[in-house]
């Protein structure tokens, strides 16, 4: 069936974002005066649950803390993402390698182009701001985010909402992950899905991948998606 539109994740597939993430985990916890601080082997480990609260509440129990409470979480994860925007404020996060072009040029091709991610808006926002210096609504057809559905990677959730606001089928689209439960939750969509392995991902396994790849510059494209850069000379 004919493409009809790009869905990318977002943390580690548009940009290598997962080390400004651990570290507005650890200044939020610091300020929140938990004496804990995550390293890159445990934000590596913890990357295999989706979803910041969820990371918060899965190590709490892992230690056997008290605290934060359930309640209190929400309110700490606020705070981490608030830390986030901000350290995207300079400027210093750029996208990886083919992904403006990949886009720029799926875009002239008349292919709609979308998000399916567990983080939230806001982050996407500041990743947007930071990389295109303009919102994410205005980037992106449709944004599906991971506080809009009730299940997150590797649950289908998310990528059937994003199909659902592009109204396009999942034969009619491909996605790319770069890790695991997002490659999962693509394939239970019932999409072809690329994977461009990230710093904190490299070590998964990915052979029920479609397609895999270093990274989406043009030499790494498949045929089926190099013909829409050959289409735009």
């Amino acid at each position: 069936m004919t493409l009809r539109a790009l869905i990318f994740d977002v943390d580690g597939t548009l940009a290598e974002t997962e080390e400004a993430h651990r570290h507005a985990f650890n200044e939020a916890f610091a300020t929140a005066g938990l004496d804990w601080h995550w390293s890159v082997a445990d934000y590596t480990r913890l990357l295999g649950t989706t979803g910041g609260k969820e990371r918060i509440r899965r190590y709490r129990d892992e230690i056997g803390a008290t605290l934060p409470l359930d309640d209190q979480i929400a309110a700490l994860h606020s705070d981490k993402t608030a830390r986030y925007a901000r350290s995207l404020q300079g400027g210093a996060l750029e996208l990886r390698p083919g992904i403006r072009d990949l886009i720029d040029t799926g875009r002239k091709a008349g292919l709609k182009i979308a998000v399916a991610t567990t983080t939230n808006r806001r982050n996407v926002e500041a990743l947007c701001l930071n990389c295109w210096r303009t919102s994410a609504e205005l980037l992106f057809d449709a944004i599906a985010a991971g506080d809009e559905v009730a299940e997150k990677k590797p649950s289908p959730d998310v990528y059937l909402l994003a199909l659902a606001r592009l109204g396009v089928e999942a034969t009619q689209a491909i996605a790319f992950e770069d890790s695991l439960p997002g490659l999962d939750a693509a394939l239970a969509a019932g999409l072809r899905c690329m994977v461009t392995p990230s710093a904190y991902t490299r070590h998964q396994d990915f052979s029920d991948a479609t397609l895999r790849a270093h990274d989406l510059t043009r030499a790494e494209l498949p045929e089926s998606l190099a013909y829409l850069f050959e289409n735009q000379s």
